[in-house]
Parts: C-alpha cells; sequence; structure tokens
C-alpha cells in the first residue's frame, strides 16, 4: 500500500529526469567514441558530454563510421542529421543535384539574425542577390580597392601595432590584433568607413564583440532542441539574451551607416568609379535596381551589409590566426616561405624591412600551400548545412528525407585519412604543390573551404589578397613566438576562433 502511494506521487517529469539522469552516468562511464542511441533522448548526452570539444569529437566519429553517421537527437526534438564528409556527398548535393538540397527552413530559423541575405537566401532571391555581389566584387576596380585598403591598414594600423609590442616586450593577443585588422579593413570595403579600432591604444568594439556573441548564439542553435532556445529567447535568457543584445547593437550600427551614406549621395558627393573602386555600400545605393522581391530597400541594404561584413571580417582574421599558430610551431615551414620570399625580391632588399605588392606575391606559391593547409586543419567556418527538398538517396547509399538536416563539418572534414591520408593531421604545405612547383589543385568537394558548386564563394580572390599580404609582411619582418604554457583550443562557434585568443610575443627580424 506504501508502495502504491509512493509510485503514484511521482510525476512524469521526475520520471524522465530519473531516467536521464541514469543515461547521462552511463555515459560518463562508457569510453566508446561513437555516441549510443538512447531511448527518449537519443545521442543527446552524448553531444552534451563532448559539448566543448564538438569539433574534436565529430572528427573521431566520423573517422570511425567511414565519414558518415546518422546523428538523432530526443525522439521530441526534430534533430535528426546526417552528418557527413563523404566528397562524393558533399559533390552530389552541393553541385550535382544542387536544386534539391537549399539552406532550408530550419538554416534560416537558426539564422534568422541575417535576415534574407545572400547566406540565407534560396531560389531566386538567392540568384538575384549573387548576379549583383559577383559583378560588383568581380570588378577590376573593387580588387585595387581591396588591395589599397588592405596596404594602408597594415602600414598604419597593423605594422604600429608590432613595433610598439617588440618595443616595449609586450604580449599581445594576435587573435584580437587579426580581428581588428580584418574588421576595419571590412568596414571600409563594405560601407568606406574606417572605424579604428586597430592602434596602440586597442580600444573597445562594440559592434565586434556582438558579432562574436552572434555566432555563439547560432551555434548554441545547433547543440539544443529548438523548444529549448526558443524557450530561451521568450525568457530573454542565456544565449539568446546575448543575440538580442547583439542584434539591435548590430542593427543600430547598419543604419546609422546607411544614413550617413544617403545624406553623402544626397549631398552631390562624388563617387570614386575608377581604378581606384568604391565601397559596395556605395555601389548597390547608386548602381543596383533592387528588385520587387525585396520588401525594403532599406532591409536589402540592412542584409547584405551585414552579409559582408561576417563574411569578410571572420574568416580572415580567423585564417590568419591559425596560419601563425602553425607557422611559428614549424621552423621548417617558416624558413621555407623565408627562402621563397628573398627568392622573389631583389638582393638589397633580402635582409631589411620590406612591403610587397601584388606582383610579388602572386609568385609565392609555397606560401599560398601553406595558406591552403592552414585552412584544411582550421576552416574559419565550422560548418554547412542543407536540408532536402525531396527524399533522395545519396552516393554513399544513406536515404535522407525533408524532415532530416545534413550537416558538413569541415573541422572533420580535413581530418579524414580516407581523404587527406595517414598524415591528415600533420602539418604540411607540401600536399598544395606540384611536381613543377606550382599548385596543387584540389576540388571544392574536398577541399570545402570556400563552399563547393553553384554557391562557391565569390570573395576567394579578396581573401587571399589580404591573406598573403599580411602573411608574407609579418613572417619577412617579425618573429613571433606564441607564449609557452598558452591553451590554444578552437571554440564551440560556426567561426573557428581560439577560445582563449592567441597569445604571442613579436620581435623585429631587421634593426
Amino acid at each position: 500500500m506504501y508502495f502504491a502511494s509512493l509510485m503514484a506521487s511521482i510525476s512524469y517529469h521526475e520520471v524522465l529526469i530519473a531516467l536521464f539522469c541514469f543515461i547521462f552516468l552511463c555515459c560518463l562511464r562508457k569510453k566508446s567514441i561513437f555516441p549510443r542511441d538512447w531511448p527518449l533522448v537519443g545521442m543527446l548526452p552524448d553531444l552534451f558530454l563532448n559539448r566543448n570539444r564538438v569539433h574534436e569529437w565529430c572528427a573521431e566519429v566520423l573517422e570511425l563510421s567511414g565519414c558518415n553517421f546518422v546523428f538523432r537527437g530526443p525522439w521530441f526534438a526534430n534533430m535528426e542529421m546526417l552528418v557527413t564528409a563523404d566528397p562524393a556527398n558533399v559533390h552530389y548535393f552541393m553541385t550535382t543535384n544542387f536544386s534539391n538540397f537549399p539552406k532550408g527552413i530550419e538554416f534560416m530559423k537558426r539564422f534568422d539574425i541575417m535576415g534574407n541575405a545572400m547566406l540565407n537566401s534560396d531560389s531566386d532571391l538567392w540568384r538575384i542577390q549573387r548576379t549583383l555581389a559577383r559583378a560588383l566584387l568581380h570588378r577590376r576596380s573593387f580588387h585595387h580597392f581591396v588591395v589599397k585598403t588592405s596596404a594602408e591598414k597594415l602600414e598604419k594600423g597593423l605594422i604600429p601595432v608590432f613595433e610598439h609590442a617588440s618595443q616595449h616586450g609586450l604580449v599581445v593577443d594576435l587573435q584580437d590584433v587579426f580581428q581588428r585588422f580584418s574588421y576595419d579593413t571590412t568596414s571600409i570595403l563594405v560601407t568606406g568607413y574606417d572605424p579604428s579600432s586597430l592602434s596602440i591604444e586597442l580600444p573597445n568594439v562594440p559592434l565586434s564583440e556582438a558579432i562574436n556573441n552572434m555566432a555563439e548564439a547560432i551555434s548554441s542553435r545547433y547543440i539544443m532542441p529548438e523548444k529549448f532556445w526558443k524557450l530561451q529567447r521568450w525568457l530573454g535568457v542565456g544565449m539568446e539574451k546575448k543575440l538580442s543584445q547583439a542584434w539591435q547593437t548590430i542593427d543600430e550600427f547598419i543604419a546609422k551607416h546607411i544614413s550617413m551614406k544617403r545624406e553623402e549621395l544626397s549631398k552631390g558627393k562624388k563617387c570614386n568609379n575608377g581604378e581606384e573602386g568604391v565601397d559596395l555600400l556605395t555601389s548597390y545605393m547608386t548602381e543596383c535596381e533592387i528588385s520587387e522581391v525585396f520588401k525594403s530597400k532599406d532591409k536589402f541594404l540592412r542584409d547584405t551589409t551585414l552579409h559582408f561584413m561576417i563574411a569578410g571580417r571572420d574568416t580572415i582574421s580567423s585564417a590568419l590566426t591559425w596560419f601563425f599558430f602553425l607557422v611559428s610551431g614549424n621552423a621548417s615551414v617558416q624558413e621555407r616561405i623565408r627562402k621563397e620570399i628573398q627568392e622573389n625580391i631583389s638582393i638589397e632588399e633580402r635582409e631589411k624591412w620590406v612591403g610587397f605588392e601584388m606582383k610579388e606575391l602572386d609568385k609565392l606559391a609555397y606560401l599560398h600551400g601553406a595558406l591552403c593547409e592552414s585552412l584544411r586543419l582550421y576552416p574559419p567556418i565550422s560548418f554547412v548545412h542543407k536540408a532536402p527538398l525531396r527524399t533522395d538517396t545519396l552516393p554513399s547509399g544513406h536515404r535522407v528525407t525533408p524532415k532530416m538536416k545534413i550537416m558538413v563539418p569541415l573541422y572533420a572534414m580535413g581530418r579524414m585519412t580516407s581523404i587527406w591520408g595517414n598524415d591528415s593531421f600533420e602539418f604540411k604545405p607540401e600536399r598544395w604543390i606540384s611536381e613543377k612547383g606550382g599548385i596543387k589543385h584540389e576540388p571544392s568537394y574536398k577541399f570545402m573551404i570556400f563552399n563547393s558548386g553553384p554557391r562557391t564563394c565569390l570573395g576567394k580572390e579578396v581573401s587571399f589578397t589580404q591573406l598573403k599580404l599580411v602573411a608574407a609582411t609579418m613572417i619577412h619582418n617579425y618573429n613571433i613566438h606564441v607564449e609557452e604554457g598558452h591553451p590554444v583550443t578552437p571554440n564551440v562557434s560556426i567561426v573557428l576562433q581560439m577560445k582563449y585568443g592567441l597569445k604571442v610575443r613579436v620581435t623585429k627580424r631587421w634593426v
């Protein structure tokens, strides 16, 4: 009688909590890397246990499962997804059957802050924006503008910070410095405005912090069930509170610059569309006919500006940070890059401070290979998301339905031995060099850093221009030493940054 009344007093939710605790404790005891599919909660306990090393865990699971595994979340959460690093699958849904694999509604839910930007869009909305962007980004004048802007920010922003740190023996956070460099250059290229965040004083940058918080919050939406993060949003707590605050900061920044640009143009300020080029916001406001498919011109300008700000700022800073971490820890690679640089500059310039021009940088094949190798191991964007419109079967034999999501974890893909060989975890720029000494091409469905198929990144050449300019200048003119004992680990975010930054000391090579 007592037992029956005790059982009656236990609620349904208490039983669920007890079950979850039991499963959680079992997960703590089990040693298998491969996630177990538990009743009710699916594989969520394993994901929770590995939430702080989700990139590494995903690589381990995919290596064991032959580049494909199906993740199942709680029965009520609609979290079933195919996680794949299989190049054949990637080629199929990114190119061969592209029309059946859009970003999808689930992607737009999680990236709602991006509005209808090109990153979020599918079908006609995406095609219209891509056509406009391609026309502007591929202009010779815009390329000149990129080179000029990057070189000036390097000379007046980045180098003074390095000189100051070297002179005073300071420890600097290289990740923070590169974020400021890419934030300033991207802001100039996109809006025409220089926020001057890269200076010796290293001032606070609200927009940069807002973008970091945005990326973290979006990543958390992929780890927790949709009902949970929507509840957080409704209550105004946790990462959703951070996202709401970031959203407001971002909207205020962009609205201010659209208003400023409109005022400049109304006063008849001459826009330079000659060889030197002009910022993208000016081009969109003065040259582009905004299609009727966009509800508001200001909303279109807001979404487009945010898209380019994120694309430029995050990818460049992440790529440079991981590149210098890898090179500073590999003396033979650093010396080979320096040797290649010396072979392509005059004899009198080989042992003194040198700035570089694009014609010199284009000859640096090994440097290009080292950058590609760094991008393979530490891709700036950590995953690609797809969703099938109709049920389909992938080359791997996996059947995917409209209720499923497809995830391509790029960090894991760059470490698959079946793709890159048994040395896939090693930093070897030589794998990108052909027998003739040129750059070896790898198909985009294998090296997916700049996306693949019709969605291939339009800013690829712009990115390599900035990366080579900074990398060659820094490696030739400075020594960079990572502080001993400094922890280096990737954060859990859509943008692969270092969780604790990159603390370094900088010394000059030439007096």
